[in-house]
């Protein structure tokens, strides 16, 4: 059976802090009079399941077609504890987001059930002046002075203030105390986790219940890092030809985010070896393939899952394009093979030794 490029009806969420910028910039269609600010793109989890929104398999889960088309689907990459291995959301955040943490291995471990890793990226589509993220704590905080900060309402002085721009990528593993800034709109890849736990929230009042909402400080504490060191994964890197530009975002041990930018009029066969997702934020591209009558027509805030059994697929740009790409990382075929010492490097004195194609990089740049 032939597989196709799917899209599936967004599953939008109130929240307290949300706003309508989904509407506005990515041309969601939001319930009016209420303050969104989720909407998850493609989801496989207990309680919020995608469904196709058009073509052959319009009105099937994501979960079934996982379980019907397997490797077709997937590829080489594994399941998530027996679920479709990311989560992709877009958030707008009117207000700031409490600050939060998601469990970390030890924890999801000990508890299991629903607490799983959480694994995270956002992708910065839009920011009023003076935007920021959470991320991380200041050098030297440790879990008392932690507490002692929430306890006085000064959370601020424990935590890394980032001042962030459209365009700018950052990366939070399991266990990073974060918050996303007001003003700020992402586009968000994790692993399928809904689990977390709020540290601390601005002492802002639910009007649904006229109570404060729930806090989780003790299991936030039992998993919140305090490494305040550079972290990991992020990892800029630029091609470019004529009519594509591709920038590598992020790569971690659950996922990799490419920004990927194609001139109008672009007509070439998709990659082919692993499932893809773009997350569209500008123009307009239509995908075609093998079994499928017509082609998936994509624009501005739309997602495809682009499934790794598609055949003869081609992307046809009809407006210069941006989007996101997230695909799953999966350990190289020569990772068991040893790497060259320095020694071996250098070679024998007045040896030219073995040759670098890609040489570090080099600290002081320009």
């Amino acid at each position: 059976m032939d597989v196709f490029p799917l899209v599936f009806e967004p599953i939008v969420k109130p929240k307290i802090w949300g706003g309508r910028r989904l509407e506005t910039l990515l041309r969601k269609r939001l319930p009016p009079g209420e303050q969104i600010g989720e909407s998850w793109e493609i989801a496989d989890l207990e309680d919020d399941q995608s469904v196709v929104a058009a073509g052959p398999a319009k009105g099937m889960t994501l979960s079934r077609l996982v379980r019907d088309w397997g490797t077709d689907m997937l590829g080489d990459a594994p399941l998530f504890e027996d679920r479709f291995p990311l989560l992709i959301k877009f958030l707008d955040a009117a207000q700031t987001l409490s600050v939060q943490v998601h469990p970390d291995q030890a924890m999801a471990k000990r508890l299991g059930g629903r607490v799983r890793v959480k694994n995270e990226a956002w992708y910065v589509i839009d920011s009023e002046p003076g935007g920021f993220i959470y991320r991380g704590v200041r050098p030297g905080v440790d879990a008392a002075f932690l507490r002692e900060s929430i306890a006085e309402g000064r959370v601020e002085a424990a935590l890394n203030r980032i001042n962030v721009k459209k365009g700018h990528c950052y990366y939070l593993p399991s266990g990073t105390i974060h918050a996303l800034g007001a003003g700020v709109l992402v586009a968000e890849v994790q692993t399928p986790s809904d689990i977390t736990y709020r540290v601390y929230d601005w002492n802002r009042i639910d009007e649904s219940t006229g109570r404060p909402r729930p806090l989780h400080l003790e299991q936030a504490l039992e998993c919140i890092s305090y490494d305040s060191s550079p972290i990991a994964g992020e990892q800029p890197h630029h091609v470019a030809s004529v009519w594509t530009a591709v920038t590598t975002l992020v790569r971690c041990e659950s996922f990799g985010i490419d920004r990927v930018r194609m001139v109008e009029g672009v007509d070439q066969e998709l990659p082919t070896g692993g499932f893809a997702i773009w997350m569209m934020l500008e123009g307009r591209a239509s995908i075609a393939c093998a079994g499928l009558a017509g082609a998936v027509e994509v624009g501005i805030g739309d997602t495809v899952l682009i499934p790794a059994g598609v055949r003869h697929g081609r992307v046809r740009t009809h407006e210069p394009c941006l989007w996101l790409e997230a695909t799953i990382s999966l350990p190289s075929a020569l990772a068991e093979f040893g790497r060259p010492s320095r020694e071996e490097l250098a070679g024998p004195p007045g040896g030219a030794g073995l040759v670098q194609l890609n040489p570090p990089p080099q600290t002081g740049g320009d």
